[in-house]
């Protein structure tokens, strides 16, 4: 099925950019001993770390919202049968990511061609020389975000028609 092999790419996509956090939580590691144990610091280093911020945040929406842990404010909606919270996410992704998703893709676009004809760096002496591909990230996300958004179109509808046996989201 087309929406399990979505979700099995973001799935991947996801656990690959976990391991963002594991070097991010290193090179900050790597600043601060290098700071206060030698008195050395890199702008580099710093703004790498910033940089693998943004990507696990940017590039982790997708997978945050394929295993359903985004914020939720369930007063209803825990209450709900399989079929009624399936019709909920389907109105939501149709009337709410999706048009989200073009939204911020458009308007990044601009900002990012702008900035790969530029080879756009750091504002700072001696910072990364690749900005253009940090804000690449604000065309992935929605990218990301609207292709797990088709694969839960054809899910709900799915469980809205009695065709899929899925009720929810595998398991975090």
């Amino acid at each position: 099925m087309l929406y399990q092999r979505i979700e099995t790419f973001i799935e991947y996509t996801g656990r690959a950019i976990a391991w963002l956090t594991l070097a991010m939580v290193l090179i900050m590691f790597a600043v601060v001993v290098l700071r206060f144990a030698f008195n050395l610091g890199w702008i580099w280093l710093q703004e790498s770390v910033n940089y693998l911020h943004a990507y696990v945040f940017m590039l982790g929406a997708a997978y945050t919202l394929k295993r359903d842990a985004h914020v939720r404010v369930d007063i209803f909606y825990g209450a709900m049968s399989v079929k009624r919270r399936s019709l909920v996410d389907l109105l939501g992704t149709l009337l709410l990511l999706l048009p989200f998703c073009g939204f911020i893709f458009y308007v990044s676009w601009d900002e990012v061609i702008k900035s790969w004809q530029a080879l756009e760096s750091s504002q700072q002496t001696g910072g990364l020389d690749f900005a253009y591909l940090l804000k690449t990230s604000m065309l992935l996300m929605p990218l990301l975000l609207f292709i797990q958004g088709l694969a839960m179109i054809i899910r709900n509808i799915m469980i809205l028609r009695g065709t899929n046996s899925c009720s929810d989201p595998e398991p975090g």
